[in-house]
């Protein structure tokens, strides 16, 4: 059975600008309005769900609200610089240097802030901190970056 949320409807929503580093286009500081989708494989269980939807809600909103209306930076790439100084986020990437307020950055443990590899981080993280039931098989997370533009990433459980 699947279970699945879709953010569009749920309000599980965040705008937050980025760059892709060497991309022709996306590589100049850019902004999305992104929906995350989420979807759990298994069985029910005891309670006839196959898990709590508000578990699973509460998780994500706590995901994003670190994301919404922040500049996302990619924490573990090999070609952006990133330096905290202070109550600032200098940022190199290739000839371009921007500064950031700290508290307008998030800095992603991803190589990249493409949709596919955010959503890789939010799956990885939902299985780290959520205790799911032994119910759950897998976890796939999709994120929007506009509708009809979605990535999708699972993380099998069990």
């Amino acid at each position: 059975m699947l279970l699945e949320i879709d953010g569009g409807y749920s309000g599980i929503r965040f705008s937050a600008c980025h760059f892709i580093p060497r991309h022709e286009k996306c590589s100049r500081l850019h902004g999305h309005s992104y929906i995350v989708r989420l979807r759990l494989e298994g069985d029910n269980g005891q309670d006839g769900m196959i898990m709590d939807f508000v578990v699973l809600k509460k998780a994500l909103r706590s995901m994003i609200d670190e994301m919404d209306h922040r500049t996302l930076l990619p924490a573990g790439s090999r070609e952006v610089s990133i330096r905290e100084e202070g109550g600032s986020v200098e940022v190199v990437n290739g000839c371009k240097r921007y500064v950031f307020p700290k508290e307008d950055v998030a800095l992603l443990d991803v190589p990249t802030t493409t949709a596919e590899e955010m959503c890789r981080m939010m799956a990885k993280r939902l299985v780290r901190d959520i205790d799911f039931p032994s119910n759950v098989r897998s976890v796939s997370v999709g994120l929007d970056e506009e509708r009809g533009q979605t990535a999708w990433y699972t993380e099998e459980i069990r």
